[in-house]
This record gives C-alpha cells, structure tokens and sequence, in this order.
C-alpha cells in the first residue's frame, strides 16, 4: 500500500518506528475526483518523538505516486505497556 509507505518514510524520518496493524481501503468518488478513503492501525513504541510526529502528521506532505493525500486525521490513540495504537483515516484521489 502506497500511502502506509509514506506514512511509514515520514515516520522514520522523524524518528519513529511504526508496524502497519490493520488496513481497510474503499473506493470512493464525487462529482469531480475519483480515490480510496484509508482507515489503517498502527502501533508503534510511545515516545515524544511519536507523540510530536502525529501532532505535525495531518499537515505532512506525504509523497503517494500518481494521488493526493487529501485529507489524513488521527481518529483515536490508545497507550498500554509502552505501545501506542494509533487509528488513522485519510483520503486519497487521483492526479
């Protein structure tokens, strides 16, 4: 999956290590734009650097070959024994 390998580089570069859990992806489409809505879980080692990095990931230019990351939010994190488990939900369309 394209975008989890973004999502992925991004996070390395900000110094965090992420495992992709779950991935569910669906088509959708408007009038105008054709694309996929992402819901994806991943768990990653709690630290600053995780918790600094999902602050500035909704912004992020997140490189996706022939699409546009649209829209990316955090739906929910949970934090137990030093893991953080993290939901997120984006929007891609064509280019």
């Amino acid at each position: 999956m394209l975008l989890m390998r973004a999502i992925e580089a991004d996070a390395r570069r900000a110094g965090c290590a992420v495992t992709l859990a779950r991935a569910e992806t669906r088509r959708w489409s408007s009038a105008t734009f054709t694309g996929a809505r992402h819901a994806l879980a991943i768990e990653a080692p709690d630290s600053p650097a995780l918790e600094a990095w999902l602050e500035r990931l909704p912004e992020a230019e997140l490189p996706v070959r022939a699409q546009l990351v649209a829209d990316l939010t955090i739906a929910g994190i949970t934090r137990e024994a030093g893991v953080a488990r993290v939901a997120i939900e984006a929007l891609t369309v064509g280019m």
